[in-house]
């Protein structure tokens, strides 16, 4: 019997697939990831199923979208009643190990700002049945990331596995306050260590003046980025000594905001030298004019998760940040793989890298993520190195999405897949006619007046974006337009184009409609 793959899945957070040099950028300096791209097969055409952290990784463990999983967006954790693809792998006799950022359930335990709530005048269902599913998923087993309450490490809480992970350490929140298992580990190895992170305790620089951008205390070796590494670097060794295949998912919180690179990474790139995005500053979607609006009134707090305007001295210092986290990144993942080869280990290994959705960082003149579905946003890098299995080419056109990398991870290991997996073996299959990606959002914010349902479709050459409620859709031809900047939808000379998209996204919409369950008989 062929001896059985191992598995290294790296992925980062927030990260545009173009923020790497294998996919062009000049700039930022990342050639340990661009030499896993040069041995495997880079794939130019990859989309999240939804471009927000929480429902996207679900999606990437269950092979499904979120309408099917019901993780729709941050703050709904993944049912531990459905099935993931580390569970086959474990089931199959695969040793699962997460280390790092996990987000398959909530780590801030704040209060949701979509609640239920009693009408007026009207007999109110009793708690259990105020909601379409009984067990909605807010009982003690999904509060096992809140950070608030995370006093002791998450796998001394758990009982059995961790969606299918029997090894877990993981770290919570992003940049220099990170938290989780991660924090319990500083802490120990630093007393004073909350002393050292956060804006108020930045050390002094004029460098850089951002939003949510700070010259953090933590050194280099204290910083989560490290601790992820040096955790897998001795996972990894315990693994040499066994026989037993393995499954590593390594998962970095940067490049996330804050930005807050540690030591010699804060300054490792000077934001005089960053080229702006050619689409800065353009673009008249009544969101952007709107947020454009709020930063010039001085009325938007740029200070939470939601998308906001920024100056070109703004952009290019987070942009120059983030190359330095990047670099971190990458510098912790060479680490890794040198690990890899010292133990005899790379030699079966498939390593896999990608992200869980990317960011405006400057396009159209904005930051952060958000209901506006530009390719920095939606377009992510998916690289695939399989040492025993050399690639016929290293660069990949067709399209792939976020629910592929179970299908092709299960298909790499010998194992078939669950009833109801949507994804598709990217190395085996033809690709669909369009993507799809999926967002749900919790709350307003600037340019929306009303939470937010979107729906999106790439195919090759366009991308088409519908939402419920609002007068306004978008349609790009990505071949002419590559910048997104001249808006077709309701034109006249795009009436057969958009008639066709429309059929299109329909369509897809059926395929991707759930198979799951199985019938119990045949009636």
């Amino acid at each position: 019997m062929t001896k059985r793959p191992n598995f290294l899945f790296i992925i980062t957070d927030q990260h545009r697939a173009d923020h790497l040099g294998c996919y062009g950028n000049t700039t930022v300096r990342t050639p340990n990831i661009d030499g896993l791209a040069a041995g495997g097969t880079r794939w130019d055409r990859f989309y999240v199923a939804n471009p927000i952290c929480m429902p996207n990784r679900a999606s990437i463990m269950t092979g499904r979208m979120c309408s099917v999983h019901g993780a729709r967006h941050n703050g709904i954790p993944l049912s531990r009643d459905h099935t993931t693809f580390v569970e086959l792998l474990r089931d199959a006799g695969y040793s699962t190990g997460l280390i790092g950022k996990s987000h398959l359930q909530s780590f801030t335990g704040l209060p949701a700002t979509n609640r239920f709530e009693p009408a007026p005048g009207m007999t109110a269902p009793a708690p259990h049945l105020r909601d379409a599913y009984k067990n909605n998923r807010h009982t003690p087993e999904y509060d096992l990331e809140i950070a608030p309450k995370w006093d002791r490490p998450l796998a001394e809480r758990l009982q059995g596995d961790f969606y299918g992970f029997e090894h877990v350490q993981v770290a919570a929140d992003h940049a220099d306050q990170a938290s989780g298992d991660y924090l319990l580990w500083a802490r120990d190895q630093h007393p004073d260590f909350d002393s050292l992170v956060g804006p108020d305790n930045a050390l002094p620089d004029n460098r850089i003046n951002a939003p949510q951008a700070w010259r953090t205390a933590v050194p280099e070796a204290l910083y989560s980025t490290s601790w992820i590494a040096q955790q897998s670097q001795e996972w990894l060794r315990a693994r040499a000594a066994e026989d037993q295949p393995f499954f590593l998912q390594m998962s970095f919180p940067d490049p996330h905001h804050p930005f807050t690179p540690p030591g010699r990474y804060w300054d490792m790139y000077d934001p005089a030298a960053i080229d702006l995005p050619a689409s800065f500053g353009k673009g008249d979607l009544p969101p952007i004019r709107a947020m454009r609006a709020a930063f010039a009134a001085g009325t938007d707090p740029r200070d939470n998760q939601n998308p906001f305007a920024v100056t070109e001295d703004e952009a290019r210092a987070i942009i120059a940040l983030t190359y330095g986290m990047i670099t971190m990144i990458d510098d912790a993942i060479g680490r890794v793989l040198e690990q890899l080869n010292a133990l005899g280990l790379a030699e079966n290994t498939v390593v896999i890298f990608t992200s869980d959705h990317g960011d405006y960082m400057g396009d159209h003149g904005l930051m952060l993520k958000l209901l506006l579905h530009y390719q920095g946003l939606i377009r992510v890098p998916f690289i695939w190195q399989d040492p025993t299995r050399p690639a016929q080419t290293t660069q990949r056109g067709d399209l792939g999405s976020s629910i592929d990398i179970s299908a092709t991870v299960l298909a790499r290991a010998g194992i078939q897949p669950f009833n109801g997996l949507q994804g598709r073996d990217l190395m085996a299959s033809e690709p669909p006619p369009a993507i799809l990606v999926e967002e749900d959002s919790q709350r307003s914010m600037t340019g929306f007046e009303r939470p937010q349902r979107v729906r999106t479709m790439v195919t090759d050459r366009y991308r088409m974006s519908l939402r419920q409620g609002e007068d306004w859709g978008e349609l790009y031809d990505l071949h002419a337009d590559p910048q997104e900047l001249d808006n077709l939808y309701d034109r006249t000379q795009a009436a057969s184009v958009q008639s066709a998209l429309t059929e299109t996204m329909l369509r897809r919409t059926i395929a991707l409609q759930d198979r799951a369950p199985l019938p119990a008989y045949r009636a």
